[in-house]
């Protein structure tokens, strides 16, 4: 068994997930819009252009996603975890993923990592970004 997170977006999954691409290495191994779907007639004019499913690796993770620009609020109570190797890392993921959205916790040195901080990305994703202690 395997358990995959799937994000839904308010019609940015594709701006959204071209970003995590170029700044967290990622690499969208599938993206389909709404006028690719094989019953294309029964989509509204207005999702046409909207994602209908992606997927991405990011690491040893796979993200699945949707644009679902009607039933859209941004995360609440779950966020994605980006675990990173360096201090300079987790410093630079967090700016950019900052950068129009909304921080819960400053990037900070905590008692459990070198570096830790809490934010919602401008697509509305929530992430905590950290650089983990040695576990003694």
């Amino acid at each position: 068994m395997k358990i995959f997170t799937y994000l839904n977006f308010g019609g940015n999954c594709k701006e959204a997930f071209e970003f995590y691409e170029k700044h967290l290495g990622g690499k969208i191994t599938f993206m389909m819009t709404h006028d690719q779907n094989p019953d294309v007639k029964d989509v509204p004019p207005e999702i046409k252009g909207k994602i209908l499913h992606a997927n991405m690796q990011i690491g040893e993770t796979q993200l699945m996603a949707s644009d679902v620009p009607d039933k859209f609020e941004p995360m609440r109570s779950a966020y994605l975890s980006l675990m990173v190797d360096s201090t300079a890392e987790a410093e630079r993921i967090y700016v950019l993923l900052a950068e129009g959205g909304q921080i819960f916790m400053p990037m900070a040195e905590t008692f459990f990592a070198f570096r830790f901080g809490m934010l919602r990305d401008r697509f509305g994703t929530s992430w905590m970004v950290l650089h983990s202690r040695p576990t003694p």
